[in-house]
């Protein structure tokens, strides 16, 4: 395994940041770690890369352990937090080469690593002058410049254009081949087209880890639907198969089934017993988005 976390909790005074978290990382993956705001994942984050320091549990990176090896460990990742730190007025390739020094990498490293991140164009420029998404690929080149077998991105997408986007969502692909990459964002497109794994977090706990073909394969069906009248929740619950109900707006809901099944035919003969018109209703795909909303309101 590339990473092990068991049972860590973090508190921070009174406030539970982490509740007992656990998961594995195998060799190889590109995992999403995603959660809302506060929910805990840069405090895990640096965890993992010894920037701070569990209350509880056990977290290994290649083997090592962060409290008693954390040396090893920050020799084995690669780590681009949320606020990209970087000396703007040092030129590109200039401020790559003063933390290549730091890890006493090769000059040829130095080449290679530019080449890899796209940056050669820009290694004359001052960092000042680069563009967000430049800015993003200095990071990484910094990250990887000691030729980490782990990487650990905190909102590596943040702030970008699409274009950037799409450019930095091919980069963590083409790492990922040869690294084990853990990386958080807000962005759920990113983690569908780039991930293989999804873990999501909220008030410090896991709500879900699963790998995407697993949650697509999922037998769960999302219907929209409108009626002419107000509903009780409580009674829409008579419709069989409800597993969740949220009342989007007046008398528009999302409806939740456990199975695959077409369900609508349900929702009309529930519709007709009760004496409701139904106005509309559209069966909508259980994407990460979905789910990640319903997990975490």
């Amino acid at each position: 395994m590339s990473i092990i976390v068991e049972n860590i909790t973090k508190t921070y005074g009174t406030q539970r940041a982490l509740d007992a978290i656990s998961f594995t990382i195998e060799s190889g993956q590109i995992v999403g770690f995603l959660g809302p705001n506060g929910a805990g994942k840069s405090t895990m984050m640096k965890i993992i890369t010894t920037y701070i320091s569990q209350n509880e549990g056990l977290v290994e990176v290649n083997g090592y352990d962060v409290r008693t090896e954390p040396m090893s460990v920050k020799q084995s990742v690669g780590y681009l937090p949320e606020h990209n730190p970087l000396y703007l007025e040092m030129y590109v390739k200039e401020y790559i080469q003063f933390n290549a020094s730091v890890h006493k990498v090769s000059k040829g490293r130095i080449e290679e690593v530019i080449e890899q991140v796209g940056l050669t164009p820009e290694i004359h420029k001052k960092i000042k002058q680069l563009s967000k998404g430049y800015r993003q690929r200095v990071g990484l080149a910094v990250a990887l410049l000691h030729d980490p077998k782990v990487l650990i991105l905190d909102e590596p997408t943040t702030g970008l254009d699409p274009n950037q986007l799409i450019e930095i969502r091919g980069l963590i692909r083409e790492i990922g081949k040869t690294k084990t990459v853990l990386f958080s964002t807000h962005i759920m497109q990113e983690v569908e087209a780039v991930c293989d794994r999804v873990i999501i977090i909220n008030k410090g706990k896991i709500v879900i880890d699963k790998k995407l073909n697993e949650l697509k394969n999922d037998a769960e069906q999302i219907i929209e639907v409108e009626f002419d009248l107000r509903v009780e929740e409580k009674l829409l619950y008579e419709i069989p198969k409800l597993s969740k109900v949220i009342n989007l707006y007046e008398n528009t809901w999302q409806l939740t089934f456990n199975t695959s099944n077409d369900m609508r035919p349900a929702i009309f003969d529930f519709a007709h017993d009760n004496g409701l018109k139904l106005l509309q209703s559209q069966v909508k795909n259980q994407n990460l988005e979905s789910l990640f909303r319903s997990l975490t309101n």
